[in-house]
């Protein structure tokens, strides 16, 4: 059922202090949601039972609701999230590294996890590659509603509160698209009394819109920034991203020249590799030259076919021979193979597969 009820968690413990008196309530409140994972308002016995009823008459503390969700063989899980109006959106579970245990069985190191956030329902870029593209744009999510994704795998996933997770917004949207309420979520990650995620962990990932690039840098929140670049020529990136037009290579490039970076971090450049596009030797050396005098981490990934698309998964011998150039000229490059990709990996793809079934059921 629909509701018009604002949820809780678009909150900072700054906002929250100002609607929720005395203030030190407000801490109370944000340790039962952060730290102890309840489901109700009634569930925080320390908070008198009036404020408790006022609390869940004004607020909804969980805006989503597990729709579906397809587990890999590698650990990966990706969630169908239904929000409060009825509209979804996807969210991944990546396990980045297994636990490890000594010989009696003991942990020595825990498991670490990556949460690759939705920040809008659709999208407005319109990548050609991209199969979220293909539905349109509906609308941006509010803060609490970024926020609610890694709280809802953390707890599905039965992950402690106090065990950090790296913060990808890497899902269904454009990030900087949805600005205000990004740089809302990035402050109430980082709550001390919350998930206390630091900026470090948290990476915002962007099609190259320019002048946001420039916004967010004069946020100082200390977050990462990768650059879907995915192309070395104007001509090809306005294929492959349309938005191009108005936000070309070069002001991308000078804006990632302007944002802060710690000294001791790379900026990231998502470089997607399509057969017969931009797998070719040629691009590469374009790229070497592209970025020369950035500080600058290359991340070649590979296309992961959907239905539908008329783009190819390059050969593994192609991308090595790419990475091995850029590695010889002095670029720092690494080869993401895909996680979950016996599932529905793409981004969108779970949520347009379930959107076609029901489809077909009418």
């Amino acid at each position: 059922m629909s509701t018009t009820k604002q949820t809780i968690l678009d909150f900072t413990k700054k906002d929250l202090e100002a609607l929720v008196k005395p203030s030190f309530r407000a801490k109370q409140v944000y340790g039962w949601i952060y730290n102890s994972y309840v489901n109700s308002f009634d569930e925080m016995k320390n908070i008198p039972k009036a404020m408790r009823e006022e609390l869940e008459e004004k607020y909804t503390l969980n805006p989503l609701k597990i729709l579906h969700k397809e587990e890999s063989t590698d650990g990966t899980i990706k969630y169908l999230f239904e929000m409060t109006d009825g509209k979804t959106m996807e969210t991944v579970w990546l396990k980045m590294k297994d636990a490890q245990y000594d010989e009696e069985g003991k942990i020595l190191h825990e498991s670490k996890h990556t949460v690759c956030v939705s920040t809008q329902v659709g999208c407005k870029v319109g990548c050609s590659f991209c199969l979220t593209a293909k539905g349109g744009f509906t609308r941006d999510l509010t803060a609490g509603e970024i926020v609610a994704q890694v709280l809802a795998v953390k707890k599905d996933n039965d992950h402690a509160s106090n065990r950090r997770v790296n913060i990808v917004y890497m899902g269904m949207g454009e990030p900087l698209d949805n600005l205000e309420n990004l740089t809302q979520a990035i402050k109430i990650f980082k709550e001390e009394d919350g998930l206390a995620i630091s900026g470090k962990r948290q990476t915002v990932s962007t099609s190259g819109l320019s002048s946001k690039i420039d916004k967010l840098g004069e946020s100082d929140l200390g977050v990462h920034i990768a650059i879907s670049l995915h192309a070395v020529d104007d001509e090809l990136r306005t294929e492959l991203i349309p938005m191009n037009k108005a936000n070309n290579i070069q002001s991308i490039i000078d804006a990632v020249k302007r944002f802060p970076i710690d000294t001791r971090k790379r900026v990231m450049f998502e470089y997607l590799v399509i057969k017969e596009k931009n797998d070719d030797l040629g691009s590469a050396k374009k790229l070497v030259k592209l970025l020369s005098g950035i500080k600058a981490k290359v991340n070649l990934i590979f296309f992961n076919p959907y239905p539908g698309t008329d783009y190819k998964r390059p050969s593994r011998e192609d991308m090595v021979a790419f990475q091995e150039y850029l590695i010889n000229h002095g670029l720092l490059c690494t080869i993401r193979d895909y996680k979950g990709i016996d599932i529905s990996a793409a981004c969108g793809q779970l949520k347009e597969t379930k959107e076609n079934e029901k489809k077909d059921l009418v």
